[in-house]
């Protein structure tokens, strides 16, 4: 399998990488929590777009962006417009939606950006070509918070990713049972052992899921989300103490 370099980063070898959501809601608070969380033990950031009050006027996300690489200095900075109906909190067309991926894109602020994988094949396959001619590198995803779908289904989904040259397929799942937790599971080492041939991030969500963030590394997942101050998404760990338990299990690998 192929490793993916984004900066000082390689992903898909060794220790998963730890990314720390950034949700704040104005300029201020985003560039403040930045501060508090690039002294952490976090690998890259993610940016959550749709969480800033000023997400519709891309002039101004693109100065927070201008200022978080600046502040992050040589550390990886994701960008992330998570739309409603996949967990995000700010509802916006899909016009807007590829128009604002494709801006923070040329801004070259961004190292990765996050894409829908189903956001419609013939938009999302522009978006992933134009965000490569800007030198960035694109994670699609998907995420499901109503269950977790069959082993094949998922393996259909991050193969779906592969094939549409996604850099690095993502999925999260939401489990009802601990065995949803084990078809995520099973369904990330199929992946990971059988087709793919590039890093990939998989998530089994909440409490019951929260396995899954700290096991990545045994079954195939190259990256996993910690809480700073705030979680992004049900079952985040603290990323302190998830720097302490990953590198308690490569040690043991």
């Amino acid at each position: 399998m192929n490793t993916v370099k984004v900066r000082n980063l390689e992903l898909g070898s060794g220790i998963p990488a730890i990314c720390i959501p950034n949700v704040g809601k104005t300029r201020e608070e985003i560039l403040s929590l930045a501060g508090q969380y690039k002294d952490m033990h976090m690998d890259l950031m993610e940016w959550r777009m749709d969480w800033y009050e000023d997400v519709e006027d891309t002039d101004k996300v693109l100065d927070v962006l201008s200022n978080l690489r600046s502040l992050l200095k040589d550390m990886p900075l994701l960008a992330t417009f998570r739309t409603v109906k996949e967990g995000g909190v700010h509802g916006m067309s899909r016009e807007k939606y590829i128009a604002l991926n494709k801006a923070v894109a040329a801004s070259g602020h961004a190292d990765l950006i996050d894409v829908e994988i189903f956001a419609g094949d013939k938009d999302v396959r522009d978006m992933i070509a134009s965000i490569h001619a800007c030198g960035a590198k694109v994670i699609g995803s998907n995420h499901d918070f109503d269950k977790t779908p069959a082993k094949s289904d998922i393996v259909f989904r991050l193969r779906k990713m592969q094939d549409m040259e996604a850099d690095i397929p993502k999925i999260a799942v939401m489990p009802k049972s601990r065995k949803d937790v084990l078809t995520l599971l099973a369904a990330t080492e199929e992946m990971a052992s059988c087709y793919a041939d590039r890093p990939i991030i998989t998530m089994s969500m909440s409490g019951l899921g929260s396995i899954s963030r700290i096991s990545c590394e045994v079954f195939g997942s190259c990256l996993t989300f910690g809480s700073g101050s705030k979680a992004s998404a049900p079952g985040q760990i603290g990323a302190e103490e998830l720097y302490q338990v990953l590198n308690t299990v490569h040690q043991a690998l």
